[in-house]
């Protein structure tokens, strides 16, 4: 196993509702319970962990439930999610600290005019078209098929800066046990004539943990799902997970890009951190959760 590494482990906001219950606070606190030894074996190792995550059904039923700005909901997802997270892990014996993040985007992103990314997870009231389209317009939503359901989309902004950086940091610095941040990809923002105001928006937490994990000087990138890593020929009957591969390849094989909702940013995260960070021979992994101790053991694909 690598050890005595700076490293950002990024998991799914599936990863808190483990499918077939209730989105309720007991639930993701039960698997949180369930996921925290995973990341623990990581950090046991001797490594410093930046722990990162999504937030799709959580901000999802928030938005079904309000009408506030997407900025706000992704602030207020990062501390339901943070707390939950920070009692299971504190329930073990590990002291963590979430830090309500923002991301810093551009204004001028063509993302904006785009909008294409998902920013809520389906609900029951989601299955049908005359209520999305009723919801939709009492909200001045955007909303769009996806399958059996319908989802609000917004924008997706490429993260260029996280503003809570320094508190990250400044508590690895000082040998914290273990940080929480940048949640859901942190809340998006911009700068207009000198004022951080909050943009409707979903940044991808893949997009932000890469951006983390170069801008910490991590030496990894482990992103952690609940389906496993990169198929090649995925779905046919020679398909096989794949073990140890380089950017280049993934590249001209055009890898995830058939799931632009699932593994393609992932894929495109860790690519973009293994090719730019500053760090010599970073390294980057993709792989279920269940499996977080052998991946970084080299004992399964990455």
């Amino acid at each position: 196993m690598q050890t005595g590494q700076r490293v950002v482990v990024a998991v799914g906001g599936n990863a808190l509702q483990r499918r077939g219950d209730r989105l309720t606070i007991e639930n993701m606190l039960k698997a949180a319970k369930q996921m925290a030894p995973a990341i623990m074996a990581i950090q046991a190792a001797g490594n410093e962990v930046v722990l990162t995550h999504g937030n799709g059904p959580q901000v999802g039923e928030l938005a079904l439930e309000r009408s506030c700005a997407g900025d706000v909901l992704g602030a207020e997802s990062q501390g339901q999610i943070g707390y939950v997270l920070c009692q299971a892990f504190q329930s073990l014996g590990v002291d963590a600290a979430a830090i309500v993040t923002q991301t810093l985007v551009d204004a001028a992103d063509p993302a904006f005019s785009a909008r294409r990314r998902s920013s809520s997870a389906p609900s029951r009231a989601s299955r049908r078209p005359t209520a999305s389209r009723a919801l939709a317009k009492g909200l001045d939503w955007t909303v769009k098929q996806d399958g059996e359901y319908y989802r609000r989309v917004v924008a997706s902004p490429k993260p260029q800066a996280i503003l809570q950086l320094d508190a990250v940091t400044a508590l690895l610095d000082a040998k914290y046990p273990l940080v929480i941040a940048a949640g859901g990809g942190g809340a998006p923002v911009s700068r207009v004539f000198g004022d951080i105001v909050g943009v409707e928006g979903v940044v991808d937490k893949d997009g932000t943990a890469s951006l983390m994990a170069r801008s910490i000087g991590a030496q990894g990138l482990i992103i952690l799902t609940d389906g496993g890593g990169i198929w090649e020929k995925f779905g046919k009957p020679d398909g096989r997970e794949m073990r140890v591969v380089t950017p280049q390849y993934l590249r001209a094989r055009k890898s995830g890009q058939k799931f632009p909702g699932s593994m393609g940013p992932k894929v495109a995260a860790a690519i973009e951190f293994v090719m730019e960070s500053p760090e010599p021979g970073a390294w980057a992994i993709i792989g279920d959760l269940n499996d977080a101790a052998e991946l970084m053991g080299g004992t399964r694909a990455r």
